[in-house]
């Protein structure tokens, strides 16, 4: 997969962990879709390193090199195995660490990374509507608005603590099946 495939289907991922995660620190708290958008919105601008609007190879390049310079506490231009060490958050989720997404460009599961050999997942391509590779900032919250609505079990506008324990069940079911079926597609005539 080319690296803006792999940057698109990253950006995305983060989607729905960020509206998975408890959205406040309270954990009873619910979720309205302006809400919703608004946490979108930031996590994007966060996201577009170079604030060109859009998700693409440049801001992956500079969120390498603002997470390397991060990590080389020494800044000798190397990281030593203790700085590596040192940088890695004690427990990363799908979310990644404190800082968001795991560093881009990493695979995802075992069989190629994002979305497969050859290309975007699927959920970066639905969400890249003009097929262009990147991102925009307005794809990205249509892309959080259709999970947001998948969430929204009773349609009512408000994602409470139940639904979204319900997607998170759903999407780790969903998730089991996936690897399952790549499992059995890994090993037939084996």
């Amino acid at each position: 997969m080319n690296r803006n495939g792999a940057l698109v289907a990253l950006a995305l991922a983060a989607i729905p962990a960020a509206l998975l995660a408890q959205p406040t620190p309270e954990p009873k708290a619910n979720l309205t879709k302006v809400d919703a958008e608004a946490r979108a919105a930031e996590m994007f601008a966060r996201m577009d390193a170079n604030k060109d609007g859009k998700l693409d190879e440049a801001d992956r390049a500079a969120r390498q090199a603002e997470h390397f310079a991060r990590l080389d506490t020494d800044k000798d231009g190397k990281l030593s195995s203790a700085e590596f060490a040192a940088g890695r958050p004690k427990h990363e989720g799908m979310a990644g660490g404190p800082d968001g997404p795991p560093p881009m460009g990493g695979k995802m599961g075992r069989r190629g990374g994002h979305g497969g050999p050859g290309g975007m997942g699927m959920m970066a391509r639905m969400a890249d509507t003009n097929k262009d590779g990147a991102i925009t900032r307005d794809e990205f919250i249509a892309a959080q608005g259709k999970h947001f609505a998948m969430m929204d079990a009773n349609k009512d506008g408000t994602v409470t603590a139940d639904e979204r324990q319900a997607a998170r069940a759903k999407m780790r079911e969903h998730m089991r099946s996936m690897r399952g079926a790549g499992d059995k597609a890994g090993h037939e005539g084996h």
